[in-house]
């Protein structure tokens, strides 16, 4: 038994200690997540946040999740569920704008003034006073690593005792000081289970900024191993699109990530990939082909023609932007946005230096796959047997060097263990293998 969540986060955090060599960021999920977090970064001194998140909710049948939102205009969807229940773009549309008017009222309340910590590049410490189900942790941990986290850790005083498989992808660690085998409530291990205040949230937020001897408005610092521009725009014929682009130290070349159905610039499989090509040297421009209205309407996203045009605007945006001028041009495209990256490769004049497909359906590319002459490597997942099918004749069809990786056991999203990081170190090896000698001019590089 825990006296209270103080006491609680006391012992949590000497089982945390460990960590504070990677210097995590501490998010508790509020409000009762909070006080335990408190005591989780005083003892780690580390800065302390709140991770506010609402799960999107079947309309006839909210328990069952169908993805969750964040700060940041961050948004997750899970393409299973979306199409096993056949939520309409409206009906999503209208329980994305009921939740995220709560979750803005939520952040305003606790944080204030206060701007978020910064997760780009770093270790998310989240922190709660127990799981239960464990649903609005997976989406925490959805959205933390949607907003840049390139590790996530799930801490908790009890757990079940199932805690680990759980929530597996979602967090790369899930660490609980108490399971027991009896569990029903997380009530159960505390002596006293008081509802935590908004009061006593934004009390604790505004003491650990001054025990970190930081103003309450002030933001803590990233990782700038890997400088990233919060967000960059990208005019395609008569729409804006938005992006994240990652500018590591003297880069050889950038990939543009094309994702699939019901993903975004925020996609975590997408962010964890880019970190690791970030780390190769590489630049990385995560870019939303459709704008947030488009998206909804599934007609837009299988459009392979529209998307590949659009790739290609950004292609042309990337060549004249200061910063990636001269830079060779790769792309990585998931699912229906391997078909795009694939077609706008294919485009006379694109001299794309290297193609990536995860997952990916390069069948959707047409009459263009002929056309393609950049190096093109397919990762597909052993158990994804009819991609794997679509793949292999797609191959079948181009003329470019081709090779087709097989993941063991990985299924259409690379969620099972080690499945993902395969995903990252073959994409990593095929673009520095495919881009020219450091410092080589280009045929866009003057």
């Amino acid at each position: 038994m825990f006296a209270d969540r103080s006491e609680a986060g006391r012992l949590l955090a000497e089982r945390l200690i460990p960590l504070a060599h990677e210097h995590p960021v501490v998010l508790g999920l509020p409000r009762g997540g909070v006080p335990v977090a408190f005591e989780v970064a005083s003892a780690l001194h580390a800065p302390l946040d709140v991770l506010v998140v609402r799960k999107l909710g079947v309309p006839y049948q909210p328990e069952l999740a169908l993805g969750a939102i964040g700060e940041n205009r961050v948004r997750v969807l899970d393409d299973d569920v979306l199409l096993m229940t056949g939520v309409t773009p409206q009906e999503l549309r209208d329980v994305e704008k009921r939740e995220r008017a709560e979750l803005e009222r939520r952040v305003a309340r606790f944080r204030g003034d206060r701007r978020s910590v910064p997760l780009t590049g770093r270790t998310a410490l989240i922190v709660d006073d127990g799981i239960a189900t464990g649903s609005t942790a997976r989406a925490a941990c959805q959205v933390a690593r949607a907003l840049g986290a390139t590790r996530v850790v799930l801490a908790a005083p009890v757990g079940p005792p199932d805690a680990e498989k759980r929530l597996h992808p979602e967090a790369d660690e899930v660490i609980c000081l108490t399971k027991p085998a009896d569990y029903y409530a997380v009530g159960q291990v505390y002596r006293d289970f008081t509802q935590t205040s908004d009061d006593e949230v934004e009390r604790l937020l505004a003491r650990a900024a001054a025990l970190a001897g930081t103003p309450a408005d002030d933001s803590h610092p990233a990782d700038d191993s890997h400088p990233a521009d919060p967000e960059v725009f990208v005019e395609a014929g008569p729409v804006t699109l938005a992006g994240s682009l990652t500018l590591p130290d003297d880069p050889t070349g950038i990939v543009l990530f094309a994702h699939g159905s019901g993903s975004s610039r925020h996609s975590p499989r997408n962010r964890s990939v880019a970190s690791v090509l970030n780390d190769r040297g590489i630049a990385t421009l995560l870019l939303d082909l459709l704008t947030t209205e488009e998206e909804h309407d599934r007609r837009l996203v299988f459009d392979i023609h529209l998307l590949a045009e659009r790739l290609g605007d950004a292609t042309a945006w990337v060549r004249e932007y200061e910063s990636t001028a001269g830079l060779p041009v790769c792309y990585f495209g998931a699912s229906t946005g391997a078909a795009a990256a694939l077609t706008a490769a294919a485009a006379p004049g694109a001299d794309i230096a290297a193609i990536v497909s995860r997952g990916g359906r390069p069948d959707l590319a047409g009459a263009s796959l002929p056309s393609v002459t950049a190096p093109t490597l397919l990762i597909v997942g052993g158990a994804d047997e009819e991609v794997l099918e679509l793949n292999r004749l797609a191959r079948s069809r181009m003329r470019a060097v081709t090779r087709l990786d097989i993941v063991p056991g990985a299924t259409h999203l690379f969620e099972e263990p080690g499945a993902l990081e395969t995903v990252a170190r073959l994409a990593g090896a095929w673009f520095s293998d495919h881009l020219p000698p450091h410092g080589e001019s280009t045929a866009f590089g003057g």
